[in-house]
């Protein structure tokens, strides 16, 4: 029997809809909880379906509601029905809903096309043939209605679940029979199915259909015919759709590639924002594929005006963001303030000997902050790893990615491909722009010449004793948005300030830092943060040069707290942090910790354990306690001690959570994260001071550190497994009794393919073996146990060619290192991971880390020499490339050398015939072999 809906029912599911809309709170609730009890109830979904279709008389926004509702119970239910009452609740769904494919309300026809999307894609493809049958033939119904609602729920389809429709129906392709039929449809008399058959070849071009590629031809010139559509909506998507494929299949564009940059041109001038943004977002498309650097190369004179005048300030921009107010004491807003992920400790990138490798964000092998807090402005510009769309984030504190943004982020790609090329077409509209006496104008200029600093920083560097005086008198404009992009432009420039000659730098470099000090103490909110984001920059770049100018640097940054507001101070305590990292340990010379920390010290009182703005502060004082040292020491007992009452708090909450999930919110992992990786700065500063706090304070360290090792969280593993190592190098002795309790949960972490949010935590778990084998060199016996486990979990990372770079070095250096303590264990299988360690860490700088791994990796040569026989070409290249070995070092690669020349005699030569020159020269330079 098909189901049918009963009064009484039907009544108490309208009533319930109409009171949605009620603005009683107590009713609201009510709703929400009747709601949360009927959505797995079979006939709830018929309901529902039967007031979107059939109850006519109804609201309209009411019928969407029961359809949105529909559509949310649909993509909770999975797998098949459980019962005769489902099956038959959900066939009258799906036969009913297909009827509002004809309803006279575009509302609920495009509620409609959500709920057949979640359907559809709730089935395995082909799974509901009715209702693909229902769309294709209604693309071509009399009824406007009907096209219009296929066309829309085709579109949500294409867009959310496209895979769906990849199917055979007699032997052929869905799509291969539709995606013609829709390139058709781009040429319909209604705008609406022209955008709507666009859409969905644009969302089916973007996953690379196979029937589309096929089409192809015939697509690009249904796209040209649409380029001078009335419909901007229209126009946008061809811009966009042009973009694809010229990421896609950008043969097919370069025979019409002076028509379409002109075409391209056009829209980036559109009057609609729109259309202008995606023509713009070509032209990034456009720079920042290599392959296609000689086709754009004959439209830089075209392009570059474009993309200079789309980075002058709208007029609506202007009227957003124009103030120049001293606004410091007006207090920021939520909105204002946008949420930031806490990125905990990761010892993950390797500095390398080789120039052409991406720059490393950390020195040596230590562990490192993979990522800054608060990357708060576009300082990060040159950053490989940013978004486009993070590019400027921040330059107009609005967060919206623009035509301004795209067209500067645009320019910085090109700059960087073509350099002086750009900069000779630039330079006289840079002239212009910088100088005139429109301020929009002389602001666009400068954000251009901050845009270019990367890529034409040679062509540049003549013009910079000028450039950079000029910028530092634009601080002092009576415009803040020409004061603040002035400070990003410099903080671009901060490396050449930095760099300059040394009798140059009471020039530059000092005059800059001065400059930037001064708008970090503006009355203006934009430009405060402009300038410390700046400041920060120029920080990183001078790193140790800072220390001479501590104490006046200290005293701007400090008195700063007396005028920023929040979204201001997260920015402020990322630049205290950042000078912390970058003068080390100067910061904890007498003095300047009486400057620094009163402030500090001043907002840890105020706030409270769960408060947000907590976990900034945390992280600027781990910067603060590992550069200070001992000098911290007067702060460490109290910041200890909040620590451990943060971590043992957080655990009691998740304990309460996941015991009844029902009533307790589940906590906020950060705090505990930044606790931890607070603790490991102080273990780092102050070593050995930490001895007595670890062993006297309550609740005990170890135990916290044991329960977080194994948490269900893996930000959570990560930092845990970052303070076990670090406290390995510095309070072992209280460590070592409970290695055995611990070890085995470290090993868990270490696998060969971890999953996405894992792979830091295995990197930060295979760092920490490692520094805890160290600890047990002379006296292995309690680690032994454990190493065979520990070979053969690292062995295959190592071997892995899917591992990540940062994770095979890693367990090459823990390898190493194991091998250093019982070279018995891990010398039989010197062998297989030879080659794979040797060719993992060839690269990587010279530091006490790797020189630990390498004695390791020779005293597992000397015990089993057999094992390096096959990769012997692979070591000697790896000890080459070594600059500065220790003595010891030194001594044991001659040793190993010698005697393999001793020991093959005759065929020493032969051995050797093979060795790239380079090699035999030094080897027989260094170690005479």
């Amino acid at each position: 029997m098909s189901w049918q809906p009963s009064e009484q029912g039907l009544q108490e599911v309208l009533g319930m809809l109409r009171d949605t809309s009620s603005t009683d709170s107590e009713v609201q609730r009510n709703v929400a909880q009747r709601l949360d009890q009927l959505r797995f109830v079979p006939d709830f979904l018929a309901y529902l379906a039967h007031v979107l279709i059939h109850c006519t008389g109804e609201q309209d926004s009411h019928r969407a509601v029961a359809g949105l509702l529909l559509k949310n119970a649909v993509n909770q239910r999975t797998g098949p029905a459980a019962n005769d009452n489902d099956a038959r609740a959900m066939a009258y769904v799906k036969s009913t809903v297909l009827n509002g494919l004809a309803d006279p309300d575009q509302i609920v026809r495009q509620t409609v096309g959500t709920v057949i999307t979640s359907l559809i894609s709730n089935e395995e493809p082909g799974g509901w043939p009715e209702a693909l049958d229902a769309l294709t033939k209604g693309m071509a119904s009399s009824d406007p209605n009907i096209i219009e609602g296929s066309f829309n729920s085709l579109q949500k389809i294409c867009e959310d679940a496209p895979h769906k429709l990849d199917f055979q129906i007699q032997g052929r392709n869905l799509l291969d029979h539709l995606v013609p039929q829709f390139i058709e449809y781009t040429a319909h008399g209604a705008p609406k199915i022209r955008l709507y058959a666009l859409q969905i070849l644009q969302s089916l071009l973007a996953i690379r259909v196979s029937a589309v590629t096929a089409n192809i031809d015939t697509y690009i010139q249904a796209l040209f015919a649409k380029a001078a559509d009335e419909s901007a909506d229209i126009r946008k998507c061809v811009c966009a759709s042009l973009g694809l494929i010229l990421g896609t299949r950008p043969d097919k564009l370069v025979p019409e590639m002076s028509n379409v940059v002109d075409y391209i041109a056009f829209c980036t001038q559109d009057e609609d924002d729109t259309v202008a943004l995606e023509a713009c977002e070509f032209w990034l498309t456009f720079a920042e594929d290599s392959t296609l650097k000689d086709q754009l190369r004959p439209y830089l004179p075209k392009i570059a005006p474009l993309l200079l005048k789309g980075m002058v300030y709208s007029d609506w921009d202007i009227a957003i963001l124009d103030i120049d107010d001293v606004d410091e004491g007006v207090a920021d807003k939520e909105t204002d303030i946008k949420p930031r992920n806490y990125s905990s400790k990761v010892h993950s990138t390797h500095e390398t000997n080789d120039p052409s490798s991406s720059k490393s964000a950390g020195g040596g092998l230590s562990r490192e902050a993979q990522d800054k807090a608060f990357d708060e402005n576009e300082d990060n510009l040159d950053d490989e790893d940013e978004d486009d769309d993070d590019y400027f984030d921040d330059e107009d504190g609005s967060g919206e990615w623009n035509i301004r943004k795209c067209s500067a982020a645009a320019l910085d790609v090109i700059a960087v491909s073509f350099g002086n090329d750009l900069l000779e077409i630039l330079l006289p509209y840079l002239r212009d722009r910088i100088f005139d006496q429109e301020w929009t104008q002389r602001e666009s200029g400068i954000l251009a010449l901050g845009a270019i600093a990367e890529g034409c920083i040679d062509g540049l560097e003549p013009h910079l004793p000028q450039l950079i005086p000029f910028l530092l008198k634009t601080l002092q404009d009576k415009k803040a948005l020409v004061r603040s992009i002035t400070c990003w432009t410099l903080g671009r420039y901060a490396s050449w300030c930095v760099h300059v000659n040394k009798e140059d730098k009471t020039e530059y470099f000092i005059p800059t830092m001065e400059g930037l000090l001064q708008m970090v103490l503006d009355g203006n909110k934009r430009v405060q943060e402009a300038g410390c984001s700046a400041f920060a920059t120029l920080e990183e770049e001078a790193g140790p040069e800072m220390a001479p100018y501590l104490e006046p640097i200290l005293r701007n940054l400090t008195f700063a707290f007396s005028k920023y507001q929040q979204k201001n101070l997260l920015i402020l305590y990322d630049a205290i942090g950042t000078l912390a990292d970058s003068v080390g340990s100067a910061l904890g010379a007498p003095g300047y910790l009486d400057i620094l920390m009163p402030p500090l010290v001043e907002r840890w009182q105020r706030l409270g354990d769960q408060d947000p703005d907590l976990v900034p502060l945390l992280e600027c004082l781990s910067s603060i306690s590992i550069a200070a040292g001992g000098s911290f020491s007067t702060y460490t007992g109290p910041v200890y001690q909040r620590c451990l009452n943060i971590i043992h708090a957080t655990l009691t909450q998740y304990q309460s959570f996941e015991q009844n999930p029902e009533e307790f919110d589940e906590p906020d992992r950060t705090f505990i994260v930044v606790a931890l990786d607070l603790l490991s700065g102080l273990v780092q500063g102050l070593g050995e001071q930490m001895h007595q706090l670890i062993r006297d304070s309550q609740p005990p360290l170890l135990h916290l550190l044991a329960l977080c090792l194994t948490h269900l969280e893996p930000p959570v593993r990560q930092s845990a497994h970052a303070l076990l190592g670090d406290m390995s190098m510095t309070c072992f002795p209280l460590l070592k009794p409970v290695i055995p309790q611990i070890l085995p949960s470290v090993i868990e972490q270490i696998v060969v393919e971890p999953p996405v949010d894992c792979v830091s935590v295995c990197n930060n778990a295979a760092w920490a073996v490692g520094e805890i084998a160290l600890q047990f060199n002379g006296d292995s016996a309690i680690l032994e146990p454990y190493v065979p486990a520990l070979i053969q979990r690292l062995v295959p990372i190592l071997l892995h060619s899917k591992s990540p770079k940062s994770l095979t070095e890693n367990a090459a250096v823990t390898i190493g290192r194991l091998g250093l303590v019982c070279p018995a264990l891990v010398a039989p299988d010197l062998a297989n991971f030879a080659q794979a360690w040797c060719t993992a860490l060839w690269e990587i700088k010279d530091n006490d880390e790797k020189d630990s791994a390498f004695r390791g990796f020779c005293m597992l040569i000397s015990a089993n020499p057999e094992g390096i026989q096959n990769s012997f070409i692979f070591f000697c290249n790896a000890v080459c490339k070594w600059q500065h070995p220790s003595s010891q070092l030194d001594q044991m690669f001659r040793t190993i050398l010698q005697g393999f020349k001793s020991g093959l005699g005759a065929n020493w030569d032969a051995q050797t015939s093979t060795f790239p020159p380079v090699i035999k020269a030094r080897l027989a330079e260094r170690y005479g072999v």
